[in-house]
């Protein structure tokens, strides 16, 4: 019997994708306004994307990191910034204004983050049925401002944030924290997520049904990570809930 839904917030529950999109093009422009138009500012808002998702190199881990674990995530953002200047724009700017950038990128992205369309309504009615829970991946900077614009809280039951735990998805720590939570053993659970290495390896190690948000992503044969469900949209949720659980949400 189906008794908890665990869902992914970016990209599962929530238009991320169109949120970072808006929020690259108004860095660019606010790039662009600062330092001239000699560069390709949306190539060095992009680059910056990829660097708060921790799309690292390896000479990149071994610049980042240390200033995370001992300077925290902002400095870090800080400093990414003013190395992206550098390198594609040939120019210096100071922590003010790599701050300014930096606040403005966020301010920018919350703004145009929201739920899918229908996601409010089916988590309202889920939640009559099944014991909700959000495991999302992140550090607290960038995750408790999207989950409170959202007000993630009046939707869901729970909420575990990557970055407040010992370790992130795909750890068995963490969703064996969401089974505690909802009081029910893995089989009586079902995740949802968009990441094959996060949300689906880590459901089906813990033995919880896996559910993959594939957003037209490739399922990649050489990872060897297998969904138990594939949907190509958070909108066919609702759908094989009734499938899964026998409940109309």
């Amino acid at each position: 019997m189906l008794k908890a839904l665990f869902f992914d917030m970016d990209e599962t529950l929530c238009d991320t994708a169109h949120a970072n999109k808006v929020a690259k093009q108004l860095f660019a422009a606010a790039l662009h306004e600062l330092l001239g138009d000699g560069f390709d500012g949306a190539h060095v808002a992009n680059e910056y994307v990829l660097g708060i998702y921790r799309e690292w190199t390896t000479a990149e881990h071994a610049r980042y990191m240390p200033i995370v674990e001992h300077e925290g995530e902002k400095a870090f953002r800080i400093q990414l910034i003013a190395d992206l200047v550098q390198q594609y724009a040939g120019s210096e700017i100071d922590s003010n204004a790599a701050s300014k950038l930096l606040d403005k990128f966020d301010s920018d992205r919350l703004k145009h983050f929201d739920f899918y369309p229908g996601i409010k309504e089916f988590l309202l009615e889920a939640r009559q049925y099944f014991t909700t829970v959000v495991i999302t991946n992140g550090p607290e900077h960038s995750q408790l401002p999207k989950l409170a614009t959202v007000d993630m809280e009046d939707y869901v039951d729970y909420i575990i944030v990557g970055g407040q735990e010992p370790a992130q998805k795909p750890a068995a720590s963490i969703f064996e924290k969401a089974l505690g939570l909802a009081g029910c053993e893995a089989h009586e659970a079902i995740h949802v997520g968009d990441s094959l290495a996060a949300d689906i390896a880590g459901a089906n190690n813990a033995q919880i049904t896996s559910v993959w948000i594939q957003h037209q992503q490739p399922l990649d044969a050489e990872l060897g990570i297998n969904p138990e469900h594939t949907l190509l949209h958070p909108n066919e949720i609702p759908a094989l809930l009734l499938q899964l659980g026998g409940v109309r949400c």
